[in-house]
């Protein structure tokens, strides 16, 4: 079996997929983090590509952001100074081939997160 992530992201507060959220990928390395690859969610609140397609797959320490200001912005999610949810960070270990899927439930006051399939 080879590995590759994806994700998903869901506005909880509107019922709705996440669409237009920029999502980031970074490699982690001891005190290092390199930046991989930048996404936009579609209208499905998923990627149109895997994160990491199995030819790019390798297991490490790894960090998806995603840029809910911005989306909560765009949706007209009453602005606020600053606004209490802007740069989510989650960072996650692949320790083996596999499928990871790392969603996003989003609200503009809570989020969460879990290891899907």
């Amino acid at each position: 079996m080879t590995g590759y992530l994806t994700t998903h992201v869901l506005d909880t507060a509107r019922g709705c997929p996440a669409e237009g959220m920029i999502i980031e990928l970074f490699k982690i390395e001891k005190n290092s983090r390199t930046h991989l690859k930048t996404l936009v969610t579609n209208d499905d609140g998923r990627t149109d590509e895997q994160i990491m397609p199995a030819g790019d797959f390798a297991t490490g320490t790894y960090e998806l952001v995603f840029h809910a200001g911005g989306y909560l912005d765009a949706v007209g999610t009453p602005p606020e100074d600053p606004r209490f949810l802007d740069i989510i960070p989650i960072r996650f270990g692949m320790s083996e081939a596999s499928h990871y899927h790392v969603p996003l439930l989003l609200s503009p006051f809570s989020y969460s997160t879990y290891r899907g399939s």
